[in-house]
């Protein structure tokens, strides 16, 4: 079985989750669906990122040590997971004893080769990205990223010698175009790339919150260089049995904020340990409202659980993916997501469902008809619907989940056009369309169980209301996507059962406001 591992990456739980963090989970869990339903054997990985500066900073003001503040805060991105309906197989957290083991051992292989040695370095560091910055690279006095004011720091260090993997980083992503997309993010790594590349600051002295070097206890490593090593501590590298079989990872999801490190730090880590690099990463932009970037530090936030709590996992989940080209910024309003609600799930959607769960249930007794004789109009459905199946393959393989659900709201919206144009109703009013009557509700019930299915990886708890209203939850789950490359795989005599609507229409004004 072909393997597939995919990450997100993780969250500093400084505060609660917003809606970015949401936004990048719900993304990757719509990929590891889709995957599972191509039968493949994926390994889905998020977590949180606990060390650091920052967190110690955060956890003083709350009056906690460092390790309660983590075990608290990361329960809400648990939580947060757990409601948006993500599939993960693992969440990893960098206060585990497993990921701290390789983070030295990682350490050590890179030290021991000679590509780690002890200096002074004085820079521009801000507390809240804990990084170092050129001055070039500021707004003024501040850091591009939070706006803060950096501070003017000069301590002792240990220092990996990033600068000459540069070369070869820089040829890996020219010689694999695929390596790191969309296009604009990767010409913008190469950029740099051009210009020198100073080795990497891996330790800190004056911070007590982290991993503490194996060599030197008077040293933590620097938050970014053990965060990364994430993706292989949570497959127990190195003889770990999750690492040989599912590393190298086939997708690293990750926000633009983050790409240096992930671009070239991470591959010159990897590099350095002799370890084989990740297929592919994508970078999406951020979530914005009014234009301004979701930021805990600066308090523009959106609580997603309270989304979740108001509007339901599968709506949010909808939104985000429907309304956000992925690689580029998504701006958020509630006005915008109640639009989305009414427009396509309780109309579009929820209408379909009904109409034809209604039409079975007084037509034919909540049962799956026999088809008779298919007329043309019932061969064009059917092909739009093999079409789509397909053509969301593609889109979800590049990314375009966007574009993936605008594919599939053509077939719901030709499925109900089917309806109109062949009018069961007025079939069945005359005993000799009885036969007729049969086929276009057998029609019809085929096109929801394809919707249902491509749907799944996007709003999977809808999906599952309908295939179990179509009394095959158990089937499809086991068929995956091959299920739904053959038509006629409803069996005439099957019980169907209609339930309640799926996304009743919201007239209230928004309540979830901003905060």
């Amino acid at each position: 079985m072909e393997k597939f591992y995919i990450t997100t990456a993780i969250d500093y739980p400084s505060g609660p989750p917003h809606l970015g963090h949401a936004y990048e989970k719900i993304c990757a869990d719509a990929v590891a669906r889709w995957q599972r339903l191509k039968k493949k054997d994926v390994f889905f990985l998020t977590g949180t990122d606990e060390h650091g500066q920052k967190i110690a900073k955060y956890a003083q003001r709350a009056g906690k040590n460092p390790k309660e503040f983590v075990d608290e805060t990361s329960q809400k991105f648990i939580q947060l997971c757990r409601k948006l309906s993500i599939s993960n197989d693992d969440f990893v957290r960098t206060t585990e004893e497993r990921h701290k083991d390789v983070a030295r051992n990682i350490f050590m292989k890179i030290f021991e080769k000679g590509d780690i040695y002890k200096g002074y370095y004085e820079g521009l560091y801000c507390t809240d990205c804990e990084t170092f910055y050129l001055e070039k690279e500021l707004n003024g006095e501040n850091c591009p990223v939070h706006k803060a004011k950096v501070e003017k720091v000069k301590e002792e260090g240990y220092f990996f010698r990033a600068g000459q993997y540069r070369e070869r980083v820089q040829r890996h992503i020219i010689e694999n175009p695929d390596f790191l997309l969309p296009g604009v993010r990767r010409n913008e790594v190469l950029k740099r790339l051009q210009g020198e590349v100073k080795d990497l600051s891996i330790s800190r002295s004056r911070v007590r919150w982290g991993v503490s070097l194996p060599i030197d206890q008077k040293h933590v490593i620097y938050v970014w260089f053990d965060a990364l090593i994430n993706y292989i501590s949570a497959l127990n590298y190195p003889d770990g049995e999750k690492f040989s079989k599912y590393w190298p990872a086939s997708l690293h999801l990750i926000g633009k904020d983050i790409l240096w490190f992930h671009a070239f730090i991470w591959p010159a880590i990897l590099m350095a340990a002799d370890i084989e690099l990740p297929q592919r990463m994508f970078v999406h932009g951020f979530i914005n409202v009014g234009k301004e970037k979701l930021s805990k530090s600066k308090g523009i936030t959106i609580d997603p659980l309270r989304l979740i709590e108001i509007y339901g996992s599968d709506a949010l989940r909808y939104f985000l993916l429907r309304e956000v080209s992925y690689g580029k910024d998504g701006d958020f309003s509630e006005d915008a997501l109640i639009r989305r609600i009414n427009s396509d799930l309780a109309n579009d959607l929820g209408n379909f469902v009904y109409r034809v769960l209604t039409m079975v249930a007084r037509y034919w007794d909540e049962e799956v008809p026999s088809p008779g004789n298919e007329e043309d109009i019932d061969r064009t459905l059917r092909e739009l619907c093999l079409k789509t199946v397909s053509e969301v393959d593609k889109k979800i393989d590049n990314l375009q989940f966007s574009e993936a659900l605008a594919r599939i709201w053509k077939l719901i919206q030709a499925a109900n056009g089917y309806i109109e144009e062949t009018a069961p109703w007025a079939l069945a009013k005359n005993s000799a369309d009885r036969a007729r009557l049969g086929t276009v509700l057998y029609w019809q019930l085929e096109a929801l169980r394809f919707i249902a299915t491509l749907l799944f990886s996007f709003i999977p708890a809808s999906a599952l209301k309908i295939w179990q209203q179509l009394g095959m939850d158990e089937e499809l789950m086991t068929d995956g996507l091959d299920g739904i490359k053959k038509w006629g795989k409803l069996k005439p005599g099957r019980k169907v059962k209609r339930g309640e609507p799926l996304f009743p229409r919201i007239e209230a004004a928004p309540v979830a406001q901003p905060g």
